[in-house]
Formats: C-alpha cells, structure tokens, sequence
C-alpha cells in the first residue's frame, strides 16, 4: 500500500509522546463508548464500530460526520501528539453495517464460486463503500480453515481446504489495499479448528498440522502486504493464543517478519485471567500491538500504565507496539490525509451503486451449488406456474445472515436494501405465485407445475451459531484450556436440519405430496445433513447466504446462467452428527456442484500449494 515513510517524524513524535499517550495510541475504543474529546484527551489510536453499532440515523452522512469528528479532535495539537485514530469495522461481505449498503455473500459462497477475481471485484466494492464513509480499516477477511461445520463461524471461512482459503484471502487483501483500505486478517491462528467446533474454544494439533492446515493461508496474505493481524479468541493445546508469546512474536513477527500491527479481538484478552491486571499483562508481553477494548478502554489504559510503573512489562514492548502502529498509520497515508469529510473518495457515488449491486447478483449466481436434479426438474422456464414456498422464500435477513445491519443479523425485509428470490424468480416468471403460508398449504397441483421451496437457517453470529447438544461441554472445553471461558447460547442442537427446523421438511412433503415436483433451496451458513429434505425434492440447491441480490439465484434456477458453484469442503451424511469435515462417508465430497447442461463434477481446478517456496518465499515488509 502506497505511502510516505516518515520516519524521522514518527521518531520525533514517539519521543515527544508521554507514556500515557502511547498506551491511548494503543488502545482502540468502540464508537458508543466514545467522544471526540475521548480521542483529543486520551490520544486513542482507533476507534471501532462493532456489529450493530452505527451513529445517528445509519446514513452515509452519519458516519462521515463521526470519523470527521473523531479526526479533527485528534489534531487538535493542544496536550495530543496530532496523529489521527484509525476507525474500522466488519464489513465481512459488504459493508454491511451501514444501511443500504452492498451486501454480497458470505466468504463460504465465495468459497463455492472458487474464484480469485471475483473475490477481488467484491473486495474492491466493499473497499470503495468503506472509502465513502469516511473510514479506514476492515476487519477482514477471515483466513479460517472450517473444520467442523457445527462452528458458529463456519460461513466467515472460503472452505476447508487451506490451499483455496489461501488463494482467495489473498486476493481478497490485495484488492482491498489496492483500493487505499487497510485490511486485517483473522483470527491468528487455529480459529476453525477447535474441538467440537466449539466457538473460542481449544485447537488441539501437533505443530506440523497446524502449520500446514491453519497457518499457511495468511502466508500469501502476508506476501501481498497486509498491514493488520487480529488474534483468535481460540487456543492451541491449551493455551489462548491472546497470550500466546511464540504464535505471535516469535513466529509471526520474528520468523515471518511480520512488521504491522497485531490487533486483539473485541475484549478478548479478559479471557487470559481473572486478574485484568495479569491479562494485560500476558497480552501485551505475548507481543500484541493495539487492544481492542470496547467499553472498558480507560481501565485498560490505567491497567497497562501501571504495569509498566511497577515493571511487569518494558517500556522498550510498548514503543515497539506504538512504532508499529505510527508506522502502519504512515504506510497507509493517514498522516497525509486531509480530514474526512475533505477526502476525494468520501461520499462517493460508488456507494450502493448499480455496478456493485450487479457484482453481488453475480457472486449469488456463481456461489450456487446443484446437489440433485431428477426428472429435468431444473431449469424452470418463464411460462411455468412456479410455486414459491418456505421461510426463507421472501425474507432479505435471513438470505444474508449475520454482520448485516446488526450482529447477529436481521429478520425480515425492513432494514436491508435488495432483492429476495421470491422477488428475483418473480421478475423472471410472470405466473410464479407466492405461497405466504410458510408451510405448503396453498400448493395445488391444478394451478401449479412446479414448487421452488427456500428453506434453511435463520441469521446467526459467532458463538451464537454453535451447534452444541448439551451445555456441559463448556465444562470439558474449560478443563482443556489455560484460562476463562465466554459461553454463548447455541443455535441448535443438531446439525440434522430435520431436528432443528422440522417445518422445512413438513413444507417439502406437503407439497410434494400433492404431486407437484419441490425444487429446493437451502439457505444456511453451512452444509447441514438434509437427507430426508433432499430424498423428497427433485431437485436441491444449496444456496449459502447469497447476500441482498436474490435474483442471482432465481437466474440459475431459471437457466439463464448455469450452475458453476462447487463444494468448498465435505458435505456430511448422517453418520456425521459430530460435524468433523471429512471426505470418507460424506454425502457430497468437496468439489461436487452438478450443472444443467450435462451431471457432472469438479474437484480441485482452483487448488493451489499454499506451502510451495512460492508462495511463502517472503513475506512483504512494510
């Protein structure tokens, strides 16, 4: 990413700086805990806009005003060194937190489109959208490698193999910089691995394997530039990786060279110990850079000030935290900047323009995977009399899942701009009829030739998304693990979708019971085992979460594009109730997606080596 050195400044700032100046430096606060006097006063170094989490009416004005409001406090050169804050946000796929923004699929679709460019178009959309609220930083993309789909987190990852997470992570970061907003891979290291699937949970493996499997994806990312690393809430063998001194800076710093700004999650060094004065402490001599810290950030800067008065943590480990972000902060331009409502890019008219609207249509088309397709059920023709029927039919919140609009996401059509599939098959058939019934009731095989039934989970996020059978697995997960605990109540106790959501087979079998053939969508942030749901439809999509443009979806369904999406890992049978992502015994293997022209597969076009010399053969200074 394209900026001045200035190092002779950035020296001469460090040392003008006092320690409580560099600790603010190292502090990112979230914006509702938040004033622009906080930032003047403190010497804040980021400021966060958490899932949910938007100023005044969500308008696009709104968020320029706050960041401009935000920056000039911090230039106020009167007590403050005069370096602006960083504000981020999780603008996972799309800018999602702001309303009317673009809102494309999740990565586990990308994953399934499998391809680097697409995903370099998307990055650059969001990148621009970002831009034009007057922020700097997402938090994305998440280099997970999903290993049991039973995680709450499965759709943040491109798939279970770390050579295509590699690939598209990569473009995904150097698209993102290429557009001038700074990206930040997560979560360092081993999120997807954990035992049970179990969110923030312990990663138990040999070092060989978690190197091959979990820690080569950032490699390429590193090489491309990435100036930002957030650490996972998980642990490896035991020990949370927010303390983890050799996964940090002994490997990624030392050994990988890495010279940006390691960043933790939200609060996710309270987790260390009982003690916050030990958790500060842990963390900050593991090598983290800048804490994110929400609501507690002035305790925080108390706490690390007086660890550092009474010697617990070096005065030489927070200049090098501090170089690291004055640093990062230079390479991206922020010094350079005018405020934000000043900039070029600000409020720009890319902004949920026609073009990104487009794109995301297309990447719902590409990231749709057929599973089954009998008796020429698909594709539909224009003149049918086509049946829309399910839940998820006509509902843009559950089609986009979490990080959308809020945290755990949305329900219904009210706050997200776009188009469902009922909406989108609609516009392409004229006698397709809405079924508002949810349940298959209005179905009658003399008014109707064919049934599209969308069915599937309702939004989740996190540790909210596990699928857990008992809560006393908290309690064999905490005897694994070297410290606290954060247990969040599941989304469901099975992964058999049958168990969980029994009104979507009920739908399938109603209708399909009066003879008329059931195409079925599966809209869900996960491959779930759908053996009864599959065995009564004639055909079956499943769908991911293809994001706000549903007529990407009713384009392949009306043939007028193929089927090109494929599995980006095992689909499992009913012997996998345990989640574990593995080929022997799987339903559909990774790499499966039939098409309309002729039943076939793929597997592995896309796959590269992410351990080759390569693609590791350095990574990128800054």
């Amino acid at each position: 990413m394209a900026g001045k050195d200035h190092k002779e400044l950035l020296s001469a700032k460090l040392e003008r700086m006092s320690l409580r100046q560099k600790i603010g430096q190292m502090t990112m606060a979230e914006r509702l805990s938040t004033t622009a006097e906080d930032v003047r006063r403190h010497s804040l170094g980021a400021i966060l806009c958490g899932g949910g989490s938007h100023p005044g009416n969500n308008e696009l004005v709104d968020w320029i005003a706050m960041n401009d409001a935000f920056w000039q406090a911090a230039m106020d050169e009167e007590g403050s060194p005069g370096i602006p804050p960083l504000v981020g946000v999780d603008a996972v796929h799309g800018h999602g937190n702001l309303k009317g923004a673009t809102v494309f699929p999740h990565n586990i679709g990308l994953g399934a489109a499998g391809d680097p460019q697409l995903v370099a178009e998307i990055a650059r959309a969001t990148a621009r959208e970002i831009l034009a609220s007057g922020l700097e930083w997402n938090f994305a993309p998440a280099l997970s490698v999903a290993r049991n789909c039973k995680w709450g987190r499965s759709y943040e990852s491109f798939g279970s193999d770390p050579a295509l997470v590699a690939r598209l992570g990569a473009s995904y970061v150097e698209a993102l910089q290429g557009e001038r907003v700074i990206a930040c891979v997560k979560h360092w290291v081993g999120d997807g691995g954990t035992w049970q699937g179990m969110d923030q949970g312990d990663t138990a493996l040999p070092w060989e394997e978690l190197e091959a499997t979990h820690i080569a994806p950032y490699l390429p990312s590193l090489q491309a530039g990435a100036l930002t690393v957030m650490v996972s809430f998980n642990s490896w063998n035991g020990d949370k990786c927010h303390g983890h001194r050799f996964l940090v800076t002994e490997l990624l710093k030392q050994r990988l060279g890495f010279a940006g700004i390691v960043l933790s999650d939200w609060n996710g060094i309270d987790y260390l110990d009982a003690d916050y004065a030990i958790a500060v402490r842990k963390s900050v001599n593991a090598g983290l850079d800048m804490f994110m810290v929400p609501e507690r950030w002035r305790e925080f800067i108390d706490t690390l000030e007086g660890q550092v008065r009474e010697g617990h943590v070096e005065l030489a480990r927070i200049d090098d935290a501090v170089r690291r972000i004055l640093r990062v902060k230079s390479r991206y331009g922020l010094l350079d900047m005018p405020r934000p409502a000043h900039r070029a890019k600000t409020g720009n008219a890319d902004f949920a323009c026609a073009a990104h609207r487009d794109l995301a249509r297309k990447a719902a088309r590409q990231s749709q995977v057929l599973l089954k397709n009998e008796r020429q059920a698909l594709p539909l023709g224009r003149e049918q009399r086509i049946l829309v029927a399910g839940k998820n039919a006509h509902n843009l919140g559950h089609q986009c899942g979490g990080w959308t609009v809020s945290w755990q996401g949305e329900s219904g059509n009210g706050t997200i701009t776009g188009e469902t599939i009922w909406q989108g098959i609609q516009a392409l058939a004229p006698q397709a009829v809405l079924d508002e019934s949810l349940d298959g009731s209005g179905a009658d095989p003399r008014l109707h030739d064919v049934a599209v039934v969308v069915i599937g989970e309702t939004p989740y996020a996190e540790g909210h998304g596990d699928i857990r059978h008992g809560d006393h697995l908290f309690a064999e997960a905490g005897a694994m693990i070297n410290g606290l605990m954060n247990p969040l109540d599941a989304y469901a106790k099975s992964l058999v979708l049958a168990e969980t959501h029994p009104e979507d087979l009920a739908c399938i079998r109603s209708i399909a019971a009066r003879g008329i053939p059931v195409v079925t969508v599966l809209v869900s942030g996960r491959p779930l085992i759908i053996d009864a749901e599959i065995d009564a439809s004639a055909a079956f999509v499943a769908s991911w979460l293809p994001g706000a443009e549903g007529r990407g979806v009713a384009e392949v369904l009306m043939g007028e594009h193929d089927f090109s999406g494929r599995l980006p890992l095992p689909w499992p049978g009913p012997e996998h109730g345990d989640g574990l992502l593995v080929e022997a015994g799987a339903a559909f293997p990774a790499g499966h997606g039939l098409g309309l022209s002729a039943t076939r597969q793929r597997l592995g076009e896309n796959a590269i080596d992410a351990t080759s010399p390569e693609q590791v053969a350095g990574v990128r200074r800054i």
